[in-house]
């Protein structure tokens, strides 16, 4: 099942995607949550009702005049409890350190780690605007992410699929300067990431997967999916993955994620940066490999396109904010 969130007569609504058309859950029944927010609050009581009636839309039972190509697309889940970003593929973590001429970390393979990131600077497709210093070496990261349905605490891998309702794009946009400035002191990162994280156009439920469902790497629990990745900045393609190539799973993610502490209906979780999935390591990569490669980093009025196959595609535009004012200019000496 394929949901959607978008603003209709000015108010949020959640809808099912059927043959690109919208079908507001309340259309369908009266009874059945509005937003995302309260389906995931009160997931067990409504989605398999919900899914029955996806099953409806399929064979033509309900009628829509809404076209998803014409609709005001929000994220999919406009108000996350929280977002996390994970660290999970290691072919990214090894040419990024490859890159800056240091061994690969032997403690990736030891365990999954993650960041929190600003759920409030969540945003679905349309215009990324970004302050100046934000385009002091801007980037874009290729990420799959998750949201969880149910509260959990403790939670072992084998059993946190349960946990999660459903699959979605994320960019995780990066203002590099900022972000290699503050890590200088071992904290972060911050700045360089709570201005932006996409998520979208669509939250997919792990049932609608099944057909891309693959075996997990070896030592490693939980579902994995063969879903190819692609990114595309101005119309040229620049990065492609699998989430199959993950290699902690989102399970194992969630294990972590959840040790002594309550996960909640709502949290989002990123995947972490698929291999050639950002500037940052397709420049490094370039230059490496040639010392007068060219060097690429978002600009205003770039437009920027995610596709993860069975979860849609993905398009923001690059904007400046008309402020001028900047933090890095304000540095003491």
């Amino acid at each position: 099942m394929k949901l959607v969130t978008h603003r209709y007569h000015g108010a949020e609504q959640l809808a099912i995607l059927n043959n690109n058309k919208l079908y507001n859950l309340q259309s369908i029944d009266p009874s059945f949550p509005s937003t995302m927010k309260e389906l995931l609050e009160k997931w067990d009581t409504f989605i398999e009702r919900v899914k029955t009636a996806d099953k409806g839309c399929k064979e033509g039972k309900y009628a829509s005049d809404l076209n998803y190509d014409h609709a005001d697309i929000l994220a999919p889940v406009p108000q996350p409890a929280s977002c996390r970003d994970g660290y999970a593929f290691r072919q990214h973590v090894a040419a990024a350190r490859r890159n800056r001429r240091v061994d690969m970390i032997a403690e990736f393979d030891q365990y999954p780690i993650f960041y929190f990131t600003n759920h409030q600077a969540i945003q679905g497709p349309g215009d990324i605007v970004c302050m100046p210093d934000h385009f002091q070496k801007l980037d874009f990261e290729l990420e799959a992410a998750i949201v969880v349905c149910k509260k959990g605490r403790n939670i072992k891998a084998s059993e946190a699929d349960e946990y999660i309702g459903g699959y979605m794009i994320m960019n995780d946009m990066s203002a590099r300067t900022l972000q290699m400035e503050e890590m200088l002191l071992n904290l972060g990162p911050a700045k360089g990431k709570d201005f932006s994280t996409v998520i979208g156009p669509m939250l997919v439920t792990p049932d609608e997967l099944d057909p891309y469902k693959i075996q997990c790497k070896e030592n490693h629990i939980g579902n994995s999916y063969n879903l190819k990745m692609k990114c595309w900045v101005n119309g040229v393609q620049v990065s492609e993955g699998s989430v199959g190539d993950m290699d902690w799973t989102f399970a194992e993610i969630l294990e972590r994620c959840a040790y002594g502490v309550d996960i909640m209906p709502g949290d989002v979780i990123g995947s972490g940066t698929v291999g050639t999935g950002c500037f940052l390591e397709l420049n490094g990569t370039g230059l490496l490999n040639d010392p007068n490669y060219k060097v690429q980093w978002l600009q205003e009025g770039d437009v920027v396109e995610m596709e993860i196959e069975g979860l849609g595609h993905l398009k923001n535009t690059i904007r400046k904010d008309s402020s001028d004012f900047s933090i890095l200019a304000m540095k003491k000496k």
